[in-house]
């Protein structure tokens, strides 16, 4: 009879979960999901603007998850987690897992124009380096930064609670269609209709000057008389969607939706959203988002929760199976 050893889920001492200041909320989520407490530690800002972390208790031999999005302050919150890394690293946890809902500087992700840098890289190698063993993170905005951690992760789409969310609106849509932001993003977008059972467009666009918002110049596709899904995997400053809602409505289209992982905001991204004539907004709380840009934004923003997603995964990390049974992968 062979005797097949039997894994023990228990490797890496108990769960220890430990939050920044970027998302709290979302952290709490989590922790609520997972029936964990949050670990506490103290964050202290010095005058002199430097980052001082202490744990309240040892981790030691301990699995250990630490929930920091690097969204604005960009460089507080992104120092945040390397600090908090390297003391976990150094107060002898037995393996560490920095959780990034979002990943700050993706789009620096190649050498597109003469000397400049591929910042991406450069973050991922300091996550390495600070103490991270594993890294889970999501939709980033492009695939091969997965190529620039020397560590394992696990990169999720949170397209899935999108998709959930809007198949139960297309049977309320008139002859709806899937409008991908660009053509970039053109794979992502034919794979959200084809979950959608709806036909895809895609909207063509061009940068101007060096550091101009892209323009969107052309639509590849019919969507006129019809309601429009319009999805990307981020909105930043809200021009490149305010282009895209403008040709749209010019193409005909009746209702317009807007779907997106990452809720960035930066300014006057509330203010252009508030104004433009979306029937609905769906985004995830990935980034958190103030309550001023809620008011200004009102009753169409509708924000799905990562937490659940992010806390299973968690769970599976620690005991060791399988992430992608989850999406039957």
């Amino acid at each position: 009879m062979v005797h097949h050893p039997v894994r023990d889920t228990n490797i890496y001492g108990e769960i220890k979960l430990f939050a920044g200041t970027g998302c709290p909320e979302l952290a709490a989520k989590i922790a609520k999901y997972l029936k964990l407490p949050l670990s506490k530690r103290d964050v202290t800002l010095f005058p002199n603007d430097n980052l001082f972390v202490q744990l309240h208790k040892s981790v030691r031999g301990q699995d250990v998850y630490v929930l920091q999005t690097t969204s604005a302050p960009v460089h507080r919150n992104l120092m945040e987690l390397l600090i908090m890394l390297q003391t976990l690293r150094l107060d002898s946890a037995a393996r560490v897992t920095a959780v990034i809902p979002y990943l700050c500087y993706a789009r620096s992700d190649k050498k597109d124009k003469p000397r400049v840098p591929i910042t991406a890289r450069l973050v991922a190698d300091m996550i390495e380096v600070a103490g991270a063993d594993r890294y889970i993170t999501l939709d980033l905005h492009a695939g091969q930064i997965q190529g620039f951690f020397s560590i394992p992760g696990d990169v999720l789409s949170a397209f899935h609670i999108l998709t959930d969310y809007m198949v139960k609106k297309v049977p309320t849509m008139n002859d709806p269609v899937v409008v991908a932001a660009d053509l970039g993003f053109a794979k992502k977008g034919r794979n959200f209709a084809a979950n959608l059972n709806v036909p895809i467009a895609f909207i063509e666009k061009r940068r101007a000057g060096k550091y101009d918002e892209p323009e969107a110049l052309s639509l590849i596709g019919d969507v006129k008389g019809r309601d429009v899904i319009i999805v990307d995997d981020e909105v930043d400053t809200g021009g490149s969607v305010a282009s895209d809602f403008e040709l749209v409505k010019s193409q005909g289209a009746q209702r317009v939706f807007l779907v997106f992982v990452h809720p960035v905001f930066s300014p006057p991204a509330a203010e252009r959203l508030a104004e433009l004539a979306f029937d609905e907004i769906i985004t995830t709380d990935s980034v958190p988002i103030s309550k001023k840009k809620y008011a200004l934004i009102g009753d169409k923003l509708t924000v799905l929760s990562v937490a659940p997603l992010i806390g299973e995964v968690i769970l599976r990390a620690h005991e060791g199976r399988s992430v992608g049974e989850m999406f039957d992968e």
